[in-house]
């Protein structure tokens, strides 16, 4: 689903426990231009809470190429070696995920996101006065 401020895509990734089991796990990825180097990867399982992530839009996008991020939050594909989906691995002090996700969905938010603003076009987006007052408000 999309709007002229919006980008939401829900899709069913994997949620790999063994090289032989995995769990579905429905995901949401969201993108604001008023935030326009992030997407929301909000994550809904059956017993929890949804737990929300927050990824960088490049990050993503790098993924789909080859392998991208560090840390808590690393990406890469498996296209070209017979399967279609992207990997995505989180980590945190409760724990790590490794999560399965279809590259053709993840393209095709991508390219909706893009649609709305291009790659490299993200800092003309932000007010920059209003992030340094909030900033300022914080400390």
């Amino acid at each position: 689903m999309e709007s002229s401020r919006t980008v939401v895509q829900g899709l069913t990734a994997r949620l790999v426990v063994s090289r032989v089991y995995s769990l579905p796990l429905r995901m949401r990825l969201r993108y604001e231009p008023a935030d326009p180097y992030v997407v929301r990867a909000t994550f809904f399982s059956h017993s929890d809470e949804p737990v929300e992530w927050v990824l960088g839009r490049d990050l993503l996008a790098d993924g789909l190429e080859g392998c991208a991020g560090h840390g808590d939050v690393r990406i890469w594909s498996a296209v070209g070696r017979g399967d279609q989906a992207m990997y995505i691995a989180l980590g945190s002090r409760a724990g790590a995920a490794l999560l399965e996700v279809p590259v053709r969905d993840v393209e095709s938010f991508l390219e909706s996101t893009e649609a709305l603003v291009p790659r490299g076009t993200e800092a003309g987006r932000i007010d920059w006065d209003t992030e340094l007052a909030y900033l300022l408000s914080q400390s």
